[in-house]
């Protein structure tokens, strides 16, 4: 798609003019309202951000202008390129030019990156596919988004940031004008968001109007030229990004309603005394790829919690991060080759998730809603999943104690839902993962490996998770936390572990460390001996 040539005359005014103009948007389910009367203007050919809290509606709105949400389903008029528009569905959107990327990729993986790009519109002649112009066209598409993949690579077998791309490719197939992008980078590390963000810089020279909904206040520094927030399905407002004084802290503040002093709580120590051995301890953990019997992915790793300790492992996509949590927590993932695990100074029985769990580590998975959640299930019996043996008498659940049980932490934690009989997949993302450390709190274990616990949850819920972590650990338990965002490692963590083709790299004090410090550590050679790990109390020497 080619930019629009400039206009002149009594054309120009309507040129300059909102290309999206959302007005008085309402839309309730079940009798709740998700939005009530929110306003959105979108420049034209500007990158717009969509602000907001887990819950605040941002997704719901970009469902209405995009068609999910069919008009007569909500109140309110949108009015795109100066015409009023009432899309029945997504199809109807995207004739008129406007395509959303959901944050849950809508890609067959068993077909081709050509196919995917024109399903459901393929070039064809007299109802037969033509393939020579489907592969040509695919690959025009896939060197305008910089992906040098061939047209016939099988989505299954690229990564997810590829993926990401093919998915912006299957857009500008459409002829897009106005993109949609929610939480694009939410899976992505550093280095594939960083390219992500220069596409969608590239395709705002090329005249395509974007709106991106993200929860990385950096990101839309970065990359947006004005940010809207919505707070409890309504506008706040609309700030532009080009002015000095709309600050993080300040879009911070119009999110959450109030100013947050600190991103991360003020760490608490532990009250407990120092133990003999630590509350966990790895030694030379070895662990064999699933499928390639040639490839190791956890390569001899070592690493130790004390009680009371909050432990990072930082590393970049592909580091065996989560490979190592997942094989410790009853050998979930992989081929395990050798290693032992300790508790308190004793080998521990991990072979299996209840001989795990029987051990006192509980798994807080990266992927709430495959492997975290029952998403058809209530939030009672989703918290109740990992300890129902606790509340059965003579072999059946006892509803009462369940629902009791699910009410204080629903309390405690605070999760936003009107009942604990509600749903777990209508709740927000924030409210979701705190359904998640519910559940494993209950099991009452003595060690928690968080893996990524703050992915896809926003900056206020963000804060309340780590109160959490912050008062599991000052009550004296262990605590692991994966996490692909440095600066929450470092605000959180007394240490941090680094990771690179499945070996430790080095090991820093939180006192020491920064962002560059870890960086350096997590692209370091494997094979080239890491630096001494220092004990707690001694920081980092002159070797680091």
């Amino acid at each position: 798609m080619t930019p629009k040539a400039p206009t002149t005359g009594p054309e120009r005014d309507a040129a300059d003019g909102p290309v999206l103009d959302m007005r008085a948007i309402s839309k309730a389910f079940s009798g709740v309202k998700a939005l009530s009367e929110v306003n959105l203007r979108v420049r034209r050919g500007e990158v717009h951000a969509l602000c907001g809290e887990n819950g605040a509606g941002k997704s719901t709105l970009m469902k209405v202008l995009s068609g999910v949400h069919p008009h007569g389903s909500y109140e309110g008029e949108i009015r795109y390129e100066g015409e009023e528009c009432r899309f029945r569905d997504i199809r109807a959107s995207e004739r008129s030019g406007i395509v959303i990327i959901h944050q849950e990729l809508a890609l067959v993986p068993q077909l081709s990156i050509a196919e995917n790009i024109f399903l459901g519109h393929e070039p064809a002649r007299r109802g037969v596919i033509a393939w020579s112009k489907t592969l040509r066209r695919a690959a025009e598409l896939l060197r305008r988004v910089g992906l040098d993949e061939h047209p016939q690579t099988r989505v299954a077998d690229i990564g997810v940031s590829k993926q990401q791309l093919v998915e912006i490719a299957k857009a500008l197939a459409k002829d897009v004008g106005l993109l949609i992008l929610d939480e694009p980078t939410a899976a992505l590390n550093d280095e594939d968001s960083a390219q992500l963000l220069r596409l969608i810089g590239e395709l705002k020279n090329q005249g395509i109007t974007s709106i991106i909904i993200s929860h990385k206040l950096g990101e839309i520094s970065q990359v947006a030229d004005s940010v809207t927030v919505l707070r409890d399905g309504r506008t706040v407002e609309t700030l532009d990004l080009k002015d000095p004084e709309t600050t993080e802290e300040r879009i911070i503040r119009s999110m959450v309603g109030r100013s947050l002093d600190s991103r991360f709580p003020d760490r608490t120590p532990c009250a407990a005394p120092p133990a003999p051995a630590p509350a966990l301890e790895i030694r030379d953990w070895t662990v064999g790829h699933p499928v390639d019997h040639q490839r190791t992915v956890v390569d001899g790793v070592s690493l130790r919690v004390e009680r009371g300790e909050i432990v990072g492992i930082a590393g970049l996509m592909g580091a065996g991060r989560t490979e190592l949590a997942m094989s410790v927590f009853g050998r979930s993932y992989g081929r395990y080759l050798s290693g032992t695990v300790l508790r308190d100074g004793a080998e521990a029985r991990t072979r299996t998730v209840p001989e795990a769990v029987d051990a006192g580590i509980a798994y807080v998975t990266e992927d709430r809603k495959h492997y975290g959640l029952d998403l058809q299930d209530s939030v009672s019996r989703n918290i109740s999943l990992a300890s129902l043996s606790r509340l059965a008498r003579r072999g059946v659940v006892d509803a009462h104690q369940e629902r009791v049980v699910a009410e204080e932490f629903r309390r405690t934690m605070n999760i936003r839902t009107r009942t604990v009989f509600d749903q777990v997949g209508r709740l927000s993302g924030g409210n979701q993962q705190k359904v998640v450390l519910s559940k494993w709190i209950l099991a009452g274990p003595e060690v928690l490996i968080l893996d990524e616990p703050t992915r896809g949850v926003d900056v206020g819920a963000k804060y309340e998770i780590y109160t959490v972590i912050d008062r599991l650990a000052a009550e004296g338990k262990a605590v692991l936390m994966i996490s692909s965002e440095l600066p929450e490692l470092l605000g959180m963590c007394d240490r941090v572990y680094t990771m690179a083709a499945g070996r430790i790299t080095g090991e820093s004090a939180r006192a020491e460390a920064d962002q560059e410090l870890l960086m350096r550590y997590m692209t370091h050679d494997p094979a080239v001996p890491a630096p001494r790990h220092p004990a707690p109390h001694e920081g980092l020497t002159d070797e680091h």
